[in-house]
């Protein structure tokens, strides 16, 4: 990263602002300002947990809480705890509100519509195309990796659907109890790691990593959810678990794959790594590899 990409960015976010009007007090010449109108359509439809909208649109609980504040005193919302949980605050949009939010739709259309109309089809196409891919890109940004307990939800999340989709794409199906799970433990520092992708606080990807002392470090069960796939995750977990292997002074890292995950084949070649031998019994297992790396032990 240099100085004049910071530049280009920078000069693209001001594009941006003064083209989609966020920097007048009312957007789309409406009646507040566009954090009261983006949380708006935000809520939609249905019965929201204030919780994950914070955590959705990355703000401030205090400052969610005084916009939900300003939308209820017009008569947008209504936020009530949830029954089953009357620690949890819930949010919904009230007759108002739905009207106030078609009205924010239908202006959202024409402003996209002025973007598009003074270009040519070409022109159009050439935008609408870079807008996806920085739509992709500005996803791909937000996206953490955290290490957390086998335990956490997120990571029995991540995993329940990892082996669903294991179930559908092997030709023998896939039963948790026949495949070479490493315990919780061996998952947990000293003994390994797990690591849980997130977006938004969604939960979107997992991959573990094994450390048996002795022996080389071991990647067990990467997965990306489908929604979240063309934002590099994959790629980064690789990269992520190399370098924490080598921090605690690993030389070499493997995995095992399936032969009916050709794009994990792929992936994993493209990283570095070769194939090799069967080092275990895995019985789904097709593929082994390997990949030397540079130990780096941490003071």
């Amino acid at each position: 990263m240099d100085q004049a990409q910071i530049t280009q960015v920078r000069r693209f976010n001001r594009t941006v602002t003064e083209r989609v009007g966020v920097l007048h007090d009312r957007y789309l010449v409406g009646e507040r300002p566009i954090g009261e109108a983006r949380l708006l359509w935000e809520i939609g439809e249905r019965e929201q947990d204030v919780r994950g909208l914070r955590e959705r649109l990355g703000l401030d609980s205090g400052y969610l809480s005084r916009l939900l504040r300003s939308l209820e005193a017009d008569g947008l919302v209504t936020v009530a705890p949830l029954s089953a949980d009357r620690r949890v605050r819930t949010v919904r949009l009230t007759a108002a509100g739905r009207a106030e939010r078609a009205l924010l739709d239908a202006r959202s259309d024409e402003l996209a519509g002025s973007l598009l109309r003074p270009l040519n089809a070409a022109q159009r196409e050439r935008l609408v195309t870079a807008m996806a891919e920085v739509d992709r890109l500005l996803t791909a940004s937000t996206v953490t990796l955290d290490a957390v307990d086998p335990g956490h939800p997120d990571a029995r999340h991540c995993l329940h659907s990892y082996f669903t989709e294991l179930q559908q794409l092997f030709d023998t199906g896939f039963d948790p109890a026949r495949s070479l799970l490493p315990d919780a433990g061996e998952l947990r520092p000293p003994h390994g790691l797990f690591l849980v992708a997130r977006t938004q606080g969604e939960p979107v990807g997992c991959a573990g990593l094994k450390l048996p002392p002795g022996a080389p470090a071991e990647i067990k069960r990467m997965w990306v959810a489908p929604h979240a796939r063309g934002l590099g995750l994959a790629r980064r977990f690789l990269t992520e678990l190399e370098e924490r292997a080598a921090r605690h002074g690993r030389d070499t890292l493997r995995l095992d794959t399936n032969k009916a995950l050709a794009p994990a084949l792929g992936l994993y070649r493209s990283h570095g790594f070769r194939e090799v031998a069967a080092f275990n019994d895995e019985p789904y297992a097709h593929h082994w590899f390997e990949k030397r790396i540079d130990a780096r032990p941490s003071p």
